[in-house]
């Protein structure tokens, strides 16, 4: 049914190009580029060793516009997903504009001299996506993208006059290793040091990272403390919701963690800045992502679960209501699946089923949209068919958190 070329060949990728080969009757051809040739060929061994199906490879420097129309050309995909860095998503939706390609990502837009992510950059190609009938789905992963999903679901069927939302993200899971992030380590570094911002009355209301900390009991793994952060579906949660009065997400860290994060960032190992070093630049939190374990690679060893939800508060049908809407995820189990740990699953799952909404016509259509902007329901079956069940409660009343 559709050609798709994927850009990035870390975790994310490789259980996303899993979940299509898995789904051959929509993604029936499937590229995938990196700046490396050799991870993706060890995703394209895997693919065909775990499904049967086979997919095309290519290398590709995604930074350069030129290289990425010449590659668009070439494969002529329907559409780009795009699972690599940040950094490089106005180039590739540049490629795709010129190209005349439907584009999707999982984060937004990032400058690499400055640890600020957010969507003006990309919501700036909405006329020039819109005039040329051209679809760019922005944030199709989990948070974002699953809890976009969850609030508009939330909003159409269980509290229709929405007050206050909280984002839970929990990792359970234990990798055996002294420090390792469950991501990119350039990004989560730089996405857990940034000042923590939630929305409340109108406004964001600034606080220093890692400033606010709270216990919540989360389901199947107990009791973990969470800390308030910026995240990036807050900014266009509270553009697309203004009714809430409240908007605010919270991730757990544990206690290992925050002890090698806060001595990395006193000896200056988190800096973005470049500096010199025996007559070459370098910037320090390259580096360290350099030695640091490779997220990829930590699937094997991985135990536990995630957790990951919104709870939100308002009425319906003109009474209080408090829903906690959720998904559990099992590292062990999406090893044994896609040979990834359950953080790129939930991710890569995601990414997926945004692109098969768009290339089967259910979400299609021109301009630049986040995932809340669409009909909830579809992804939400979707979400229960390829791995990442969800379920709801009711709570008594709204977390204060406070």
């Amino acid at each position: 049914m559709a050609t798709v070329l994927v850009i990035g060949a870390g975790g994310v990728g490789s259980v996303a190009v899993h979940k299509m080969a898995m789904l051959s009757d929509i993604f029936t051809d499937v590229t995938l580029a990196s700046r490396r040739l050799a991870p993706c060929a060890e995703i394209q061994k895997a693919v065909a060793k775990r499904t049967g199906k086979s997919i095309n490879i290519a290398q590709l420097d995604a930074d350069n516009v030129a290289d990425t129309v010449a590659l668009i050309d070439r494969v002529k995909p329907e559409l780009v997903v795009n699972l690599a860095l940040p950094y490089q998503d106005l180039a590739i939706m540049d490629a795709c504009l010129e190209t005349g390609t439907h584009y999707l990502d999982t984060a937004n837009y990032e400058p690499r001299d400055e640890a600020k992510f957010e969507y003006h950059w990309q919501w700036a190609y909405q006329e020039r996506f819109a005039e040329k009938g051209l679809m760019a789905l922005l944030g199709s992963g989990f948070d974002p993208g699953v809890t976009n999903v969850f609030t508009a679901y939330i909003q159409k069927h269980l509290v229709a006059d929405m007050r206050t939302l909280d984002i839970l993200d929990c990792n359970g899971g234990d990798h055996g290793r002294a420090f390792a992030t469950n991501f990119n380590p350039e990004i989560n570094i730089r996405e857990v040091t940034a000042p923590a911002r939630h929305w409340a009355q109108g406004a964001w209301v600034e606080t220093p990272a890692l400033s606010h900390k709270q216990s919540f009991d989360f389901p199947e793994i107990g009791p973990r403390n969470m800390y308030l952060m910026y995240h990036e579906e807050l900014e266009s949660l509270s553009k697309h919701y203004p009714e809430l009065q409240r908007a605010r997400f919270w991730m757990t860290f544990g206690d290992a963690y925050l002890t090698h994060l806060e001595v990395l960032q006193n000896v200056g190992m988190t800096a973005i800045e470049p500096i010199n070093y025996d007559g070459k630049e370098i910037v320090p939190l390259q580096f360290l992502k350099a030695v640091l374990p490779n997220p990829g690679d930590l699937g094997a060893t991985t135990s536990g679960k995630t957790c990951i939800g919104n709870i939100v508060s308002g009425t319906h049908a003109g009474a209080p209501r408090t829903v906690y809407l959720y998904n559990i995820c099992d590292h062990a189990a999406c090893f044994a699946e896609v040979g990834s740990q359950a953080v790129s699953y939930t991710t890569g799952v995601p990414a997926m089923i945004g692109a098969a909404l768009m290339l089967d016509g259910t979400w299609m259509k021109p301009g630049v949209f986040n995932l809340e902007q669409l009909d909830p329901d579809p992804f939400m079956s979707m979400l229960t068919a390829h791995g990442l069940p969800w379920q709801h409660i009711d709570l008594p009343h709204a977390p204060e958190f406070d």
